[in-house]
């Protein structure tokens, strides 16, 4: 960092220094009686349950008491990667599960870990043998695991239970749910391999990282692509395995290849043979007893030129129901038409009933990176609430043909800031400010949905905005749904390919990102986050937010600004400005939301009827996790538990920890 940046970071630390002693002092936690009485549950899926709602009924921790949270045990997997000796850094992005009285996790080399719930001893490991040389697409990662017990298997038989292990490499393993042995039945030794007839892989850039879904004895998975490197990229095709064989069910291709495919009509014969991309990398949801699958679907390769895909490019940037026994389409929402913005629909579909003209109706909630939150009849895809289709910017480049409307939701409304100017622009201090004012006034932006251009485009909300795969957590009694948001600017300039070369390899090189998009007339630069010169972003904080919406209304309950610069600066400033944020809220029944996902290295309880902060906890390392909670027995505590172990593109603290909080008690 500039040394003016740690001159500016050392006054503002003076500054708030009696503050930071104040919020220091406050007391500390007191040891509790725990009440026998109150539910017993579990989280048997990543998203607590199949249809990702993020709730619990546990009532033990309460808005009282949280202050008396303390760590109960710590698990350390031993995988964690700074790059120095691996090719890719790590992020441990895992959800536990609670299934049958062990608790398992994925860890971010891909190993499989099974563990005593209660005192974090290790059970057993299994290790796939990940090739960590290779430089993948995403980070060393891993979200979690899915478990399935077999309804026609006697109980003692041998893989009864299974775990799902997803690979990074693209395969995924069977586990025998008692020993971590690979189950001999399905596939070959115990796993299938997704590389297959998804056209020309690229070393690494072909990959699995969020669990799968089983309906009905039907295993059901996406992949995760590269972006931005070619049109005719891998395929995002998303398969149904047989649980028990391994054996493939079903396919289905969110980009038509055949005329008899779904949605061939609205694609040109020449895009739907060539583009790649479209696929599911974002976990998916499941409703099993209506027998459907909900798919989050990404950008058509590539993601900031679509003059090679025309059209809207259906089932791209879509939500879509499958019937999880064949692969067939039941309906399909696009969120975005023909993307030019990297605009993935990167969280977990929702599932929930939501009160619509004073009677609860099946739903699936969907949020995006737009801060749009689109609320959808589970069963027809119809929107529950008005969607207005509303015109945006044309794009003044050469063969492309942007959508000139795009679907805004009415309720709730957009919950994310869909305007910026230069006079928005924000800094430290004056001379900053005035640096950012002129970086954004040299950008193209004309609202929400301006293509990207020659001259670079403002993009807001950023393609990192918004809710990422930590998705949102759903209390169906409060009828409340909370979501965590990254609020910033990205930035997106397409490159003639007579100039690519030289810009590439040119000393005018930029720090940003480069995507070579060949098969295109343009490459493209971008910049993830549009960033000052001294190292804080050109727009006004909260740069991350904790947001309650209630449904019944549509009207936000609260918005609480998310974590603070403590860990992420030279100094250890706890000012409450709201950072960027990757992970995922829980909500329970007595009124808490837990999340951490933030740049510090904290856990934290807000209420969830007001959005106060009630409590905090210190991790090791970046929680760039979703935690989960769980309480075993009648005369048992409740444990929160999270992954504490960082992300390699946040440049936080790195970890490999796996931390459960419980009550501090004492003798009755």
């Amino acid at each position: 960092m500039p040394a003016r940046a740690r001159s500016t970071l050392l006054i503002l630390s003076a500054a708030i220094a009696l503050l930071v002693v104040l919020s220091l002092a406050a007391r500390g936690p007191h040891a509790v009686t725990l009440d026998d009485t109150g539910p017993v549950a579990g989280w048997d899926a990543y998203g607590g349950d199949p249809g990702g709602t993020r709730y619990s009924p546990l009532t033990q921790i309460t808005r009282e008491n949280v202050r008396s949270l303390e760590v109960a045990w710590t698990y350390r997997t031993g995988d964690v990667s700074d790059g120095s000796i691996h090719a890719r850094k790590s992020a441990f992005q895992t959800t536990p599960i609670l299934f049958r009285g062990t608790l398992y996790l994925s860890t971010a080399f891909s190993r499989a870990v099974a563990l005593d719930p209660e005192t974090g001893e290790e059970k057993w490991t299994y290790d796939p043998g990940l090739d960590l040389s290779v430089f993948y697409a995403e980070h060393l990662t891993s979200r979690g695991v899915t478990a399935w017990a077999d309804p026609d298997a006697a109980p003692d038989a041998p893989c009864a239970a299974r775990i799902f292990l997803p690979v990074l490499d693209a395969r995924i393993v069977a586990l025998d749910a008692a020993t971590g042995r690979p189950c001999a039945d399905f596939g070959e030794n115990g796993q299938v391999d997704l590389k297959i007839d998804v056209g020309e892989i690229d070393e690494g850039q072909y990959v699995l990282t969020s669990p799968p879904v089983v309906v009905d004895g039907v295993l059901v998975t996406g992949s995760a692509i590269g972006d931005n490197r070619r049109v005719d990229s891998e395929r995002g095709i998303v398969r149904g395995y047989d649980a028990r064989t391994g054996e493939l069910r079903w396919k289905w291709d969110p980009i038509p290849r055949t005329p008899s495919a779904d949605a061939w009509s609205e694609w040109t014969p020449e895009a739907a043979a060539r583009t790649g991309g479209g696929n599911a990398w974002a976990p998916l949801a499941a409703d099993p007893e209506r027998g459907l699958v909900f798919v989050p679907t990404g950008s058509a390769s590539p993601d900031f030129y679509g003059g090679e895909r025309p059209g809207s490019n259906r089932h791209a940037n879509s939500v879509v129901a499958l019937r999880a026994a064949t692969g067939e389409v039941v309906w399909s929402f696009q969120v975005v038409h023909h993307d030019l913005w990297d605009y993935d629909v990167a969280s977990q579909p929702l599932l929930a009933d939501v009160p619509v003209n004073g009677r609860l109706v099946p739903a699936v909630i969907q949020p995006t990176k737009m801060g749009h939150v689109f609320v959808l009849h589970r069963e027809t895809g119809e929107p529950l609430f008005p969607v207005e289709e509303r015109p945006v910017p044309a794009s003044d480049v050469p063969g492309e043909h942007a959508s000139p409307t795009q679907p805004f939701p009415t309720h709730p409304a957009p919950l994310l800031p869909e305007r910026f100017t230069p006079d928005s622009a924000w800094g430290l201090t004056p001379w900053d400010r005035k640096v950012c004012r002129e970086k954004l006034a040299a950008l193209r932006y004309e609202g929400q949905f301006t293509p990207p251009s020659f001259q670079g485009t403002l993009i807001v909300p950023s393609y990192v905005g918004g809710s990422n795969w930590g998705s949102a957590a759903y209390d169906p009694r409060r009828h409340l749904l909370v979501l965590n948001l990254n609020r910033g600017a990205s930035s997106a300039r397409l490159v003639p390919r007579d100039e690519w070369e030289r810009e590439l390899r040119g000393p005018h090189r930029r720090d940003g990102e480069y995507g070579a998009q060949l098969g295109t007339p343009y490459g493209v630069y971008r910049e993830h986050v549009l960033m000052g010169p001294l190292g804080v972003p050109c727009t006004p904080p909260p740069w991350g937010v904790l947001v309650a919406v209630d449904m019944e209304t549509g009207e936000k309950a609260w918005q609480v600004p998310l974590g603070t610069i403590r860990d992420a600066a030279p100094l250890p400033l706890p000012i409450r400005l709201g950072v960027p944020n990757m992970g995922g809220p829980l909500v329970t029944a007595s009124g808490l939301v837990f999340i951490a996902a933030a740049l510090d290295n904290y856990l934290r309880a807000f209420d969830i009827e007001t959005g106060e902060e009630l409590w905090k906890g210190r991790l090791p390392a970046g929680g760039q996790a979703t935690p989960m909670t769980y309480r075993l027995r009648p005369d048992g505590k409740q444990y929160v538990v999270i992954a504490a172990g960082g992300h390699g593109a946040l440049l936080n603290d790195l970890g490999d920890h796996v931390i459960a909080f419980a009550l501090k008690t004492r003798e009755r």
